[in-house]
């Protein structure tokens, strides 16, 4: 067996790879890089497990990064627990052709009970007092702790929301070389998520200074891993899941079916409104660039997507028939999937009224959102002295006090410049990968069904 570390580099695409990356662009020199075409939903959960099992989003079930639970009546993304993705996995793949074989899974989504033999993800606590306290998951347990008293608790708060930055992807890239020093895994498999976060802030266009800058950033990071897989006579894989396009703004998909009579609220305590899944005729998951669309009774699904498709920003709307055509017609599935134009994304927001917005619409809050909201990714712009008014609000959390981090806007959603979810119409601007292995990359893409295919390649070959 060959030891191999595969390093996922949210939002790189080949446009991206030139002067900014030296250590990347060397390593693709060395062996070769390929575009990907990838599934749709291009958005993380649905493209990892495509790429750990091979299948499409219609075999392993992973529709998006979050959909309704019917049996529950209730929207839920974000979840971990590896037994929703279903097929077998590329560490099973490798335990069935070795008993030797191990694998290392850093931070890739579905990690929680995976069956990897080491395993850390994002897990922040939750205590009754309504704080949320940054934290990990760890298999074994004891790596917990190990990690923490090697590189500090895990940074949450830079992973995601207004102050995400390097510091997240730093940490989690030197958690992974403790791991391949200590532990020496056949596979080791890493998330560095740092370029997403700019991508969607200021869209990908390179005449951005902030934007080459977290080019060398990632890039610095990439080539201490590569460094270091070399050193220990690793061969050395670069995936990305999907490639950043520009927007201008986004589809209130969701007003559009509450204003037709379609979508329900629940008034909750100040008169602020809940989207009442289980009661609505129909209503949106929306993520990125592509939207779920769950229609309650069978025989509406035409109306309903021809009201869909009516709206401005909309580019397709896939029924039954679509949805088998792109490996998307599995159960979890809404009942109609709504594709946006390349310059638009689709907002979960279903309020009419900004006073009846529910609490969590102006905080980072993955959870409770019936969709995803990339918001997130910005101070409210209207807000006097942000960083001032943030530390006021998390001191007095720590003195005990309930405090809602309300500081974010859901008016704003002309600050996001980016997004994804639909293939890009280029594939310069796409997901790829790279090998250090040139026998290994074939000429033309590397379908995203093949990716397992490729790893188990790179060690076993």
């Amino acid at each position: 067996m060959h030891k191999t570390l595969v390093i996922l580099v949210v939002g790189l695409s080949p446009a991206l790879v030139g002067p900014h990356t030296p250590h990347l662009q060397r390593l693709a020199g060395r062996g070769g890089l390929r575009p990907l075409t990838t599934v749709t939903p291009a958005v993380t959960c649905t493209v990892q497990s495509t790429l750990l099992t091979g299948l499409p989003p219609s075999g392993h079930g992973a529709v998006a990064n979050g959909w309704y639970f019917r049996d529950l009546a209730e929207v839920m993304l974000w979840k971990q627990p590896n037994q929703l993705v279903a097929g077998e996995k590329v560490w099973e793949a490798g335990k069935a052709r070795d008993p030797g074989f191990t694998c290392a899974k850093m931070f890739w989504w579905y990690n929680m009970y995976a069956g990897a033999d080491w395993s850390a993800t994002p897990r922040p606590m939750y205590p009754a007092d309504g704080r949320k306290i940054p934290d990990h998951y760890t298999f074994p347990p004891e790596l917990h702790d190990e990690l923490d008293a090697k590189l500090g608790p895990f940074p949450l708060f830079r992973f995601w929301g207004p102050m995400a930055d390097i510091a997240s992807s730093e940490w989690i890239a030197r958690a992974t070389l403790h791991v391949m020093e200590t532990r020496d895994p056949t596979l080791t498999l890493t998330y560095l998520p740092h370029l997403d976060y700019n991508l969607q802030r200021l869209g990908p266009d390179l005449g951005h200074p902030r934007l080459r800058q977290d080019l060398r950033e990632i890039d610095a990071l990439c080539g201490l891993l590569i460094d270091a897989a070399e050193a220990s006579g690793r061969r050395v894989v670069v995936v990305s899941e999907y490639g950043i396009t520009p927007v201008r703004d986004a589809i209130h998909i969701n007003r559009a079916l509450r204003a037709a009579g379609l979508l329900s609220v629940r008034a909750e305590e100040h008169g602020r409104e809940t989207l009442d899944a289980g009661a609505s005729q129909a209503f949106a998951v929306a993520d990125h660039q592509i939207a779920h669309v769950y229609v309650r009774d069978p025989a509406r699904i035409a109306e309903m997507a021809a009201l869909v498709s009516g709206l401005d920003g909309v580019e397709a709307v896939w029924d039954a028939e679509a949805k088998r055509a792109h490996g998307l017609d599995h159960p979890r599935s809404g009942e109609l999937v709504a594709i946006s134009r390349a310059d638009r994304w689709f907002s979960y927001y279903y309020w009419l009224d900004e006073a009846k917005a529910p609490d969590f619409a102006r905080t980072v809050d993955i959870h409770r959102k019936p969709g995803y909201d990339p918001v997130e990714l910005f101070v409210d712009p209207a807000l006097r002295w942000p960083k001032l008014q943030t530390g006021w609000k998390l001191a007095r959390r720590k003195l005990g006090q309930r405090q809602l981090l309300d500081v974010i806007s859901p008016t704003a959603t002309g600050l996001v410049r980016g997004s994804h979810g639909r293939p890009t119409d280029d594939p310069e601007h796409g997901p790829l990968v790279i090998s250090s292995e040139p026998e290994m990359m074939k000429s033309g893409a590397v379908n995203a069904l093949d990716f397992k295919a490729l790893v188990l390649n790179h060690v076993f070959s």
